[in-house]
């Protein structure tokens, strides 16, 4: 595996991975992320309608918390997971946690770590782990970690723990890897814990990196129990650390402003767990990350006259009844909409009932979507917005039928990887702050 740089500009990396997966024939555009699945498949989704979607990621992002249970039946199997889950020719990257479902803390120890299937709590001894490993045969796969989310306050004993855990897993993992015929293809990632310290976040990279690694992911750092200024520092000091030759992943990163932070701080790859998160809610991811104007859409936008001026008028009849602040707010989506900071009709930010803003998706369950019968995007190629509608989505949330989720998925995933490409042409177009920009502009 090699990591092959377009561009490296204050710490932003755009390129590409080659010679990837077991038999090296792979390659992987950087910064990018993984289709996120549960029990091996995509949430919602059969192969056929995968297939509906444009820029499918090449990883495939398994997790143990899914598939543990299940991993005798893969011994007997011997031929992998990714034949057995109809996926044969993916790369397939094998992580520990599941980012959608985040394991209780507290059931670690010095010798196992716990993750939480459909049947409950699985305790995992590095011996299983590994059995594990062998018996599904991924291209990369991390090394056993104490990687669970530490609560605010959590002690300096507690993340030296952590940290001295995850180390004396690796060297164990790195022993059954190096003598097993099974894995000698595949690559271990070194997992770097350290929780909101500062001084434990490098030490777990400097000894990290001293390890045979094939890369190296950041873990810890999802859910709110850091601060987003103390998270993105430390991002920024371990990155710091890392050689520039092999590629850093990131755990529990999944908003489109936290991507963009973490990729100015040199992430390479990111879970794509949010669209999943998305669709569960009942919402459909609407951001713009078109950071480039059209001069032509601009043309049309502007003999476009009669929808600003109703939106103009509709707000300011409704000016009486709320305060200046929140009418001033009104007024300011209303000119990013027609300035082309939102492409659907409702800008890139929905108000709710009760008047709060809703950043980067829609929520169609909202009774204001019934007899709306536009796309979920204007403009949106993806199979939903151009068969469906806002409101046949509203009807079908309403009515729980289960072809809201698929399509809400298939629309949510081709808007997600297409943002994932604008980040790549963004950097490669030396546009990446106006991507920034953009996106601050939608975020609450």
């Amino acid at each position: 595996m090699k990591l092959i740089f377009s561009s490296v500009v204050n710490g932003c990396r755009h390129g590409k991975l080659i010679e990837v997966g077991r038999k090296g024939s792979k390659s992987l555009d950087i910064p990018g992320c993984l289709l996120y699945t549960r029990t091996g498949t995509a949430p919602h989704l059969t192969h056929d309608t995968l297939s509906l979607i444009e820029g499918v990621p090449e990883p495939v992002h398994l997790t143990l918390s899914t598939l543990a249970e299940h991993h005798e039946v893969l011994e007997e199997y011997k031929e992998g997971i990714g034949k057995f889950i109809g996926m044969p020719d993916s790369l397939i990257y094998c992580a520990q946690n599941d980012p959608a479902s985040p394991c209780p803390s507290g059931y670690n120890t010095n010798k196992t770590v716990s993750v939480w299937g459909g049947g409950g709590r699985i305790e995992l001894t590095l011996t299983k782990f590994m059995a594990i490993q062998q018996a599904f045969k991924p291209d990369w796969y991390h090394c056993m970690a104490d990687g669970e989310p530490l609560p605010p306050g959590s002690s300096r004993k507690r993340i030296n723990k952590s940290v001295d855990r995850t180390l004396g897993f690796l060297d164990e993992c790195l022993k059954v890897h190096q003598n097993s015929e099974v894995l000698k293809d595949a690559e271990i990632i070194g997992v770097i814990e350290g929780g909101d310290i500062l001084e434990e976040r490098l030490r777990s990279a400097r000894e990290t990196m001293k390890r045979p690694v094939g890369g190296f992911l950041l873990d810890g750092l999802q859910g709110e129990s850091m601060t987003d200024d103390l998270k993105l520092d430390l991002i920024s000091s371990v990155t710091g650390e890392l050689p520039v030759d092999k590629p850093r992943l990131i755990h529990g990163i999944g908003k489109p402003d936290e991507v963009l932070e973490c990729v100015s701080r040199g992430v390479d790859l990111f879970e794509g767990f949010f669209p999943y998160q998305v669709t569960e809610q009942g919402k459909a991811l609407s951001f713009n990350f078109k950071y480039k104007v059209d001069p032509e859409a601009e043309e049309e936008k502007s003999l476009a006259v009669p929808l600003h001026q109703v939106q103009d008028q509709q707000l300011s009849s409704t000016c009486t009844s709320v305060t200046h602040e929140q009418c001033e707010k009104n007024h300011i989506f209303a000119m990013l909409h027609r300035n082309g900071s939102g492409d659907n009709d409702i800008s890139s930010k929905t108000s709710d009932c009760d008047g709060k803003v809703k950043a980067f998706s829609i929520d169609l369950k909202n009774e204001q979507f019934r007899d709306d019968f536009s796309p979920l995007v204007e403009g949106c190629p993806c199979y939903c917005c151009k068969n469906h509608t806002r409101a046949y989505l509203y009807h079908l949330l309403l009515t729980n039928e289960l072809l809201a989720g698929v399509l809400l998925m298939i629309h949510n995933l081709h808007h997600y990887f297409a943002f994932f490409q604008s980040i790549r042409n963004a950097l490669k177009d030396g546009h990446l702050k106006d991507l920034k920009e953009l996106i601050a502009k939608q975020k609450v």
